[in-house]
């Protein structure tokens, strides 16, 4: 069979699916759902180039791909995707990437950005030597920093798995918390208490650092808003807020996917920063998945201190840039 162009995210988004659970790169960001939200408000400008690799009547993987100018990359963002890479059912990476470099010479494009790969992908381990071997210049080098937790049964195994003096400190502050202050956490999941309630997750994101003010434009608020909706609809959204003596002042964004919890963004009021408002309601976010049986917190990318001190392992996040010599 040849390769068939992708054109629309529903069209094989059965076999899209089924591609990505069967792949080491499985993640929330590589569904069609996701990528379709993120296209819908993103896409103005580019063309979609992606494909979908055929094998004995079945589909092998998946390249989702969008062209703008001489350059393919991957569909997504930086900004938006934490993760990207190709859904690949394992044992077909060599022909796979075979077609990816056909595929490059077919569009007439000059250049191939990847970005976003995990340090265990196929992607950085298999392709850049073939692409090499066919005469392409590659270069690959560290884009940023992500974080995670593997979670165990319960809260006190939890906390002694961090170090001693970050387990103090944790206790510390809940302690504080407690004797200090009339508090309460707890999760909206309903798309209609979630769309009554982003603005408030909004505000309090713009508050609590300039950086995320100043990302939060016109347009990514739209994507928040979709995507929350979207995720809200298949069950896969928890919007936790932490309230203080009647005022809510902290906020964490999570998805739930594949046995694993994202903390895709938080907020906090910075008038609350003395009790540390937003790292207890990340950590009571972690606390919840336990609680859930869930297997893995992911901080998501980013070096903020907080992820460490809840036990976050910092792993490397990698770009490639593969381009015709």
């Amino acid at each position: 069979m040849v390769n068939t162009p992708i054109t629309s995210f529903q069209e094989i988004e059965t076999e899209w699916e089924s591609v990505l659970q069967d792949s080491p790169a499985d993640t929330l960001f590589l569904t069609p759902q996701w990528q379709k939200v993120w296209w819908d408000i993103f896409g103005e400008g580019q063309t979609m180039c992606g494909f979908f690799y055929p094998v004995d009547d079945d589909v092998a993987a998946i390249a989702s791909l969008a062209k703008s100018g001489n350059t393919i990359s991957f569909m997504g963002s930086q900004d938006t995707f934490d993760y990207n890479d190709f859904p690949i059912r394992l044992g077909y990476e060599e022909g796979f990437y075979k077609t990816l470099l056909e595929c490059m010479d077919e569009q007439d494009c000059r250049r191939m950005y990847l970005f976003s790969l995990r340090d265990s992908s196929p992607t950085l381990e298999v392709f850049p030597e073939m692409a090499r071997n066919k005469g392409y210049t590659v270069e690959i080098e560290e884009e940023d920093v992500t974080s995670g937790i593997s979670l165990p049964e319960t809260w006190d195994e939890y906390l002694g798995l961090l170090s001693k003096k970050d387990r103090h400190e944790l206790r510390r502050k809940l302690r504080r918390m407690d004797t200090q202050t009339d508090w309460k956490w707890y999760s909206v999941t309903e798309p209609a208490q979630v769309a009554k309630r982003l603005d408030e997750f909004i505000s309090l994101m713009r508050q609590s650092r300039a950086d995320k003010d100043e990302f939060m434009t016109p347009e990514r608020e739209r994507f928040f808003q979709n995507i929350t909706q979207r995720m809200a609809e298949l069950g896969q959204l928890q919007l936790y807020f932490l309230d203080m003596d009647g005022s809510t002042v902290a906020t964490s964004l999570c998805f739930d996917y594949g046995g694993s919890r994202l903390l895709y963004n938080s907020g906090y009021d910075p008038q609350y920063g003395y009790f540390s408002v937003g790292l207890l309601l990340n950590a009571m976010c972690l606390r919840d998945a336990i609680d859930r049986g869930l297997t893995y917190f992911d901080f998501l990318r980013g070096p903020e201190p907080y992820k460490a001190h809840l036990g976050g392992q910092q792993r490397s996040l990698y770009q490639m840039v593969v381009t015709k010599s």
